[in-house]
């Protein structure tokens, strides 16, 4: 089956809300796929690159041939990084080949990928711009989060300033203090400092969150100093994850070897539904736990449920951000976890998306070269 049309485009979710990075894929038959790229700075960069270098290669090919396009396109757009804007591209073209075949099948894609373990996936709840917050403020929003929905664990993050680092550790260890105070001691928590800290200061919180019962400590140190968060990784007890901002195979096989043993690779960053299933391979094989970072409420997320479904040993929740609401004029499943806080895996042919036409139509602004 032929590609006949690539198209790329973004979706204004509403005033302050962001943009989202889209790619639709037809083919001669008239079946349509739909794959989305990392939505930073709107995705432009990924869209303008999957317009300008991959979409004229890619209409005539045949969508069976998905693997050697992707690799062709990797190193057709290899001198671009390859890391960042060139690996989203190739994963929102992964994904969108992928909802084509289970199309062009007639199944769901977590059946071309072997068959799901589970078709229900409990939810955490990933609250951000904790560095902004008084500690009554991020307890204050913690609780309205566990409240609304249901999350098997909760995880706190920073978001601050990036170009500093300790910028308030002793204020940072009384609001993850006071999050447990207000959960209870058995409840599942984590800690995202967004690569808020030296070795030194990470190891001064990795420390407090032991004695405070924290189940994991992500991205502690700069995601780029590889050898500084294997060194944190390897003298703190708690489990050090890593991996959001990791965009190769060889980059995630570098943090496991540095001795990170919770790997979060984003599905929209790090290859689509090819390059996650890799990751899973990898983590596997070296016995670490893959906790993908994902937090896009539409395409992205549906396509992480898919691949998550087929992970025997899951052992962790699955991503909720901020700002999920979003996407609910649009598309219409699953944009909220149910009353018991449980995502639901699509049946439908493909990724199973449901959106409004109209609407998506509305909000879209196209991007060409």
């Amino acid at each position: 089956m032929k590609i006949t049309k690539v198209e790329t485009f973004q979706v204004a979710w509403g005033e302050g809300k962001g943009r989202s990075a889209f790619v639709r894929i037809e083919t001669e038959d008239g079946l349509t796929g739909l794959g989305e790229a990392s939505p930073m700075q709107g995705g432009l960069a990924s869209l303008t690159i999957i317009a300008a270098d991959m979409a004229p290669f890619l209409v005539g090919q045949d969508v069976l041939d998905h693997a050697v396009l992707l690799d062709t396109l990797f190193h057709k757009c290899v001198k671009l990084g390859p890391e960042g804007a060139a690996t989203a591209a190739l994963a929102a073209i992964d994904i969108a080949l992928w909802d084509l075949k289970g199309k062009l099948f007639g199944q769901p894609v977590y059946k071309l990928l072997g068959g799901a373990w589970r078709t229900s996936l409990p939810c955490y709840a990933s609250v951000g711009g904790n560095a902004w917050r008084t500690v009554d403020q991020v307890v204050e929003v913690v609780e309205r989060r566990v409240a609304k929905e249901k999350p098997a664990a909760v995880k706190i993050r920073w978001d601050g300033d990036r170009t500093k680092l300790d910028v308030d550790i002793p204020g940072d260890i009384a609001k993850a203090r006071a999050v447990r105070k207000a959960l209870g001691d058995d409840f599942v928590l984590g800690f995202d400092a967004n690569n808020g800290y030296s070795v030194g200061g990470a190891m001064r919180v990795g420390r407090a969150l032991e004695d405070l019962g924290y189940t994991w400590f992500e991205e502690p140190v700069q995601h780029y100093h590889v050898s500084a968060m294997g060194e944190v990784a390897q003298r703190l007890d708690i489990t050090v994850s890593a991996g959001e901002q990791t965009y190769t195979l060889q980059g995630l096989k570098d943090l496991i070897n540095a001795g990170v043993r919770m790997v979060q690779p984003d599905i929209v960053k790090m290859g689509g539904i090819t390059g996650l299933m890799q990751c899973a391979a990898i983590a596997y094989a070296n016995g670490v736990d893959l906790v993908p970072h994902q937090t896009q409420p539409s395409i992205g997320h549906l396509a992480n449920l898919h691949v998550l479904s087929t992970i025997m040993h899951l052992n962790k929740p699955v991503e909720l951000a901020d700002g999920w609401e979003r996407v609910g004029s649009v598309f219409k499943n699953p944009s909220q976890p149910d009353a018991d806080g449980l995502f639901h895996l699509p049946t439908a042919p493909g990724l199973g998306a449901e959106f409004n036409e109209e609407e998506l139509r509305k909000r879209s602004i196209p991007i060409s070269v």
